[in-house]
């Protein structure tokens, strides 16, 4: 699949940039991008999951500024701003099962705190939503229309239900205070500067073989997975945050596979002399995730173009770089566990 060859990429150069959750995976990769566009790029984050190492490159640049705050608390940004990207918020079900009223927290007063700020700087926003809106799916694959099959007093109700408030609160602050707003459903990423020990299934894997250590799938491992290159998905990002469009917007890739060949495929990819365990379902694991990327593809112009092989083979080659004591490190202890 290919992007659009007749897409004009805008120029930005010179419009200033918020990224909340900026030292995480993902806002790492869009600082970035922005950066490289020409922007001035203020990264927000409180680091109770991020890590300061993914953006300690950026730290003596003239055009980036880091601001230590929790995005649950009032945010007073000087100056001028243009766009803000908000990002900010336990991603991998190891977090948010630890940190539940956080995730609820961040999904709820820093997204309306957010959308504050770019309701007084007249800035646009774009937040970040995920394809766990859709819960355990019953409509396959998933589209931008369909409503979802959510449990929002199970485990991963905190994570599923602060993103649909985030999309609410958005929508209404779109239609209310007429705030320039885009909506991303992000289905599953992978790439450097993901954490490996995080519960997902990517890292989790590449981690275990990396160990010694016999891969864990869990359930038979027919529940699917989509996996898309963060390369691809910052594209997608970059485009939706420049379109006219304000409503939901799947970024995703639509080549979809089981668990347990996924496994089998990290299994290849890395030699690891050890074998495949079968764990039991965790509570309301989805069955089956692939994107509906048509409106992407009509509006944006666009579709990933990085394949699976390419795209693990460089997430392989990031977490071999790593030191070995990072393999067997646990996912750090969380502060503030009562807030």
């Amino acid at each position: 699949m290919k992007a659009s060859a007749d897409y004009n990429r805008p120029d930005i150069k010179g419009k200033r940039v918020l990224v909340t959750g900026a030292a995480g995976f993902l806002g790492s990769h869009l600082c970035d991008r922005f950066i490289k566009e020409g922007c001035s790029v203020i990264g927000m984050d409180n680091l109770i999951t991020g890590d300061m190492r993914n953006i300690e490159h950026l730290m003596k640049r003239p055009e980036f500024e880091f601001y230590h705050h929790d995005v649950t608390r009032f945010i007073h940004i000087p100056g001028e701003l243009d766009y803000i990207l908000h990002f900010a918020s336990p991603a991998s079900p190891i977090d948010y099962l630890k940190i539940p009223i956080q995730t609820l927290k961040v999904g709820a007063h820093g997204t309306h705190n957010c959308l504050g700020l770019a309701k007084d700087k007249k800035a646009r926003i774009l937040v970040a939503s995920t394809s766990e809106v859709y819960g355990d799916p019953l409509v396959h694959p998933q589209t931008e229309e369909y409503w979802g099959n959510v449990n929002p007093v199970g485990p991963r109700g905190v994570y599923d239900e602060a993103k649909r408030f985030m999309e609410s609160i958005t929508m209404a602050y779109h239609t209310f205070h007429q705030v320039e707003t885009r909506i991303i459903r992000i289905f599953n990423t992978y790439g450097p500067r993901m954490r490996l020990n995080d519960g997902r299934a990517l890292p989790a894997f590449i981690g275990q073989a990396l160990r010694g250590e016999d891969l864990t799938v869990f359930g038979d491992g027919s529940q699917t997975r989509s996996f898309c290159y963060v390369d691809d998905l910052v594209e997608g990002i970059f485009r939706l945050l420049l379109s006219d469009y304000a409503m939901p917007v799947n970024i995703g890739n639509p080549n979809e596979i089981s668990l347990l060949e996924f496994a089998e495929e990290i299994l290849k990819l890395t030699g690891a002399s050890v074998k495949i365990v079968h764990k039991p379902l965790p509570v309301d694991d989805p069955k089956q995730r692939r994107p509906d990327i048509t409106k992407a593809k009509q509006l944006l112009g666009w579709a990933p173009t990085i394949d699976r092989a390419e795209g693990l083979k460089r997430t392989y080659d990031y977490f071999k770089s790593l030191p070995k004591a990072e393999w067997s490190k646990q996912p750090k202890e969380f502060v503030s566990r009562k807030n």
